[in-house]
């Protein structure tokens, strides 16, 4: 029996982009903690623009052996909030496989002093830390790590240092 022929072209539905200020106010479901993420901070040189920069990475606590993932974060900045919204993962293309967790570098210029970061998952959750971010010496201190009051909201982000991330350029 043959196919009949159609007579016109199938619409195919639009899928909604995802939008990073809908995350900021859905209420999550209620689960237990469980640490997933790490938010690293450190000190990052350019050497094009030959600038000091402020680096926060998200690095998931899970490492992928076959293939290797980069985690899409959306920054919502406003005056001493810095929001991080964590919309995915997706694969990168690698010749050979390694061990390692999915992870977002993102760079910042200009912080200097007391900035509150939120790591915010796409189900609503928020995780937030003080962070004091001092260039002139070359410091940056974890002031206070809390998981602000929301309904359902959990512990799913460890906030860290990494002093050995940290790149200064050579003294001449």
């Amino acid at each position: 029996m043959p196919l009949k022929k159609p007579t016109d072209i199938p619409k195919i539905p639009k899928t909604r982009k995802k939008k990073a200020e809908s995350a900021l106010t859905a209420i999550p479901e209620k689960k237990p903690d469980k640490i997933e993420y790490y938010c690293l901070s450190y000190f990052k040189y350019d050497r094009e623009s030959r600038k000091q920069l402020h680096a926060l990475t998200i690095q998931t606590v899970a490492e992928f052996t076959s293939f290797s993932y980069k985690l899409n974060v959306e920054v919502i900045k406003e005056k001493n909030v810095i929001n991080l919204v964590i919309m995915g993962i997706t694969p990168e293309i690698n010749v050979a496989p390694e061990i390692k967790p999915a992870e977002c570098e993102l760079l910042f210029e200009n912080l200097t002093g007391n900035f509150i970061v939120n790591v915010v998952k796409q189900d609503g959750c928020i995780n937030s830390a003080e962070i004091s971010f001092n260039i002139y010496n070359k410091e940056i201190n974890i002031l206070n790590e809390f998981v602000p009051q929301k309904t359902n909201n959990r512990l799913f982000c460890k906030f860290k240092v990494s002093p050995g991330r940290n790149s200064f350029p050579a003294s001449k």
